[in-house]
């Protein structure tokens, strides 16, 4: 199964729609303005929410948390690696491993791929296609694409601060 992950090009705050194979909505992401950390929430077609995603501020390398139905299932954590960048998604205990300057990158659990995750370029704003192997981890897959979004765009702002000379 597929879905898009669209996000809004010029937006005040987060936002994005999720349509499924036919083009239909699916999920609506949307992020808040003001807070500490960046935080995201995850709703399906009938708006009710069914994930959160919340970054812990104030730690070395970037960290987020994903929750559903009130409950952590996830943390999804960054290691530092100086060839290419790793993340570790405790929980379920999946790896993240590719090319994430590329934003094509898979998610495993060991040798089992469950997810596959491809930017299109040449598109106005972002767009995802996340390719799913079980529908049963639709919206933690989604939670975790969005949370590397997150890092990825805020590692991002930085160098290009550090580069600006700001």
């Amino acid at each position: 199964m597929k879905l898009y992950l669209k996000q809004k090009v010029f937006s005040w705050k987060d936002q994005g729609t999720v349509k499924d194979e036919n083009g239909n909505d699916k999920y609506y992401i949307e992020g808040k303005v003001f807070s500490l950390g960046k935080q995201l929430t995850v709703r399906d077609a009938n708006q009710n929410d069914v994930a959160f995603i919340k970054q812990k501020v104030l730690t070395l390398l970037p960290r987020f948390f994903v929750e559903m139905n009130g409950e952590q299932v996830a943390e999804i954590v960054k290691k530092i690696s100086f060839l290419k960048q790793k993340y570790i998604i405790n929980g379920p205990d999946w790896e993240v491993e590719g090319d994430f300057f590329a934003h094509d990158y898979s998610i495993v659990d060991g040798e089992k791929q469950i997810a596959v995750i491809h930017k299109k370029w040449m598109t106005w704003g972002d767009t995802f296609e996340i390719d799913i192997n079980n529908e049963k981890d639709e919206v933690l897959i989604l939670a975790l694409v969005l949370a590397i979004d997150a890092v990825m765009d805020a590692n991002s702002a930085a160098a290009a601060s550090a580069s600006s000379g700001n």
